[in-house]
């Protein structure tokens, strides 16, 4: 692939670089039944690293444990090129059914061997606790993974939907790299607290479901209408919450984009942001997940964002994302 294609890179905490896009595996093997051909992910994976994509986040819980084989299978080729992001907190019974959180010192160790085990890896890249346990300090959890880091099996410390507190007390003890949260244009909240007490501490900060937990891709394509969208199982789906999230994404429909498009052409791209000028110059004018994707990638050189994907996009769509990638800026 030529310089000029790949992706640009975001670094998180004060070492770990990754690529601007990651690819959030859990689709593949959780919660969005039925699942696709394993050795289609495979593919699609592999695919994914021949376009850039570096950062790849995936977790104990998803399957349980099927998706951290997945991911370990499919990177084991690329290992010096990827970087795995996964997650502890649950705790399962002997059937592998989720029974509750459990962040106990002895747990997260005996998770991290496992994780070890399924991702073909010698150390973690990335180690999310996936939820707060509020029956665990969070000084304790985070002194189990400085543990782990002393011993080679863990490189940089995480915390996944944390509260800006919890994230200052376990800095103090070990220092994080990254908090992974929902971000998106319906979901601004991080934006009030957690993203400048990050920016304060040096932490860099990973988005989730930036295209709404599939709530653009419900009202823009029809391209994973096999699937059931998890935005219809959330409380947002819900009214009136759902017809305010309508009115808003009806901003950035095909019809809206496509006439933004042709104004920008009339007045040769004046009055708009660089994101947005570099999207409109793209060959997908009126591409509203692409518009959001591009939207989720902003000037912060901390601030990769995660996208889910588990259908192999059909040549026409990867090369406007590959349009977009060329002309738009971070």
């Amino acid at each position: 692939m030529e310089n000029k294609d790949k992706l640009q890179k975001r670094k998180l905490g004060r070492k770990l670089e990754v690529s601007a896009l990651g690819l959030g595996c859990m689709g593949m093997t959780f919660s969005y039944p039925p699942f696709p051909d394993k050795h289609e992910m495979v593919a699609l994976i592999r695919e994914a690293v021949d376009r850039s994509v570096t950062f790849f986040d995936t977790a104990e819980v998803y399957g349980p444990f099927s998706n951290e084989e997945l991911v370990g299978e499919a990177l084991e080729p690329f290992r010096a090129q990827a970087v795995i992001a996964t997650k502890f907190a649950f705790e399962f019974d002997a059937s592998g059914k989720q029974i509750g959180l459990n962040s106990r010192p002895e747990h997260i160790k005996k998770a991290a061997e496992g994780s070890l085990k399924r991702l073909r890896v010698d150390a973690i890249d990335l180690y999310y606790q996936h939820r707060v346990d509020p029956k665990v300090p969070i000084e304790e959890v985070a002194g189990a993974v400085k543990d782990l880091v002393q011993q080679g099996k863990v490189k940089h410390f995480g915390l996944s939907e944390a509260g800006v507190n919890t994230i200052r007390r376990a800095h103090a003890v070990l220092p994080v790299t990254a908090v992974q949260s929902e971000y998106s244009l319906w979901w601004r909240s991080p934006e009030t607290e957690l993203l400048p007490a990050l920016e304060e501490l040096g932490i860099g900060f990973v988005p989730f479901s930036p295209l709404g937990k599939a709530f653009s891709q419900a009202r823009s394509t029809k391209r994973h209408s096999s699937k059931p969208m998890i935005f219809a199982t959330s409380s947002r789906a819900l009214p009136p919450n759902r017809e305010k999230r309508i009115v808003r994404w009806s901003i950035f429909s095909p019809r809206s984009l496509d006439t933004k498009a042709r104004r920008l052409r009339r007045s040769r791209l004046g009055g708009f942001s660089r994101r947005s000028r570099g999207l409109f110059r793209s060959q997908a004018p009126n591409d509203p997940n692409a518009f959001v994707r591009t939207w989720g990638r902003p000037k912060s050189n901390s601030l990769p964002t995660i996208c889910g994907e588990s259908t192999m996009p059909p040549q026409r769509y990867r090369s406007k994302e590959h349009a977009i990638r060329k002309n738009s800026k971070p």
